[in-house]
């Protein structure tokens, strides 16, 4: 199961940066910032049955709502 997380994870995170023309690590420093790789642990069981366009919205409207600039 840890490793189907961090797979997920390695390819939101992957989504993430395509969608905001960011690299990998840009991404992953954004999201841990707003320590959203917690999140995604503790809601894994939801969030990989939803596609990663829609969990990638998802964030963009969380990261507004914390005051991010993305």
């Amino acid at each position: 199961m840890a490793s189907d997380k961090a797979q997920y994870v390695v390819a939101l995170i992957a989504e993430f940066a395509e969608y905001y023309g960011i690299t990998t690590t840009q991404a992953a420093k954004y999201l841990s910032q707003y320590k959203v790789l917690e999140l995604f642990d503790r809601q894994y069981g939801y969030l990989h049955t939803q596609s990663f366009a829609s969990n990638v919205r998802d964030l963009s409207a969380y990261f507004q709502r914390m005051g991010g600039s993305l």
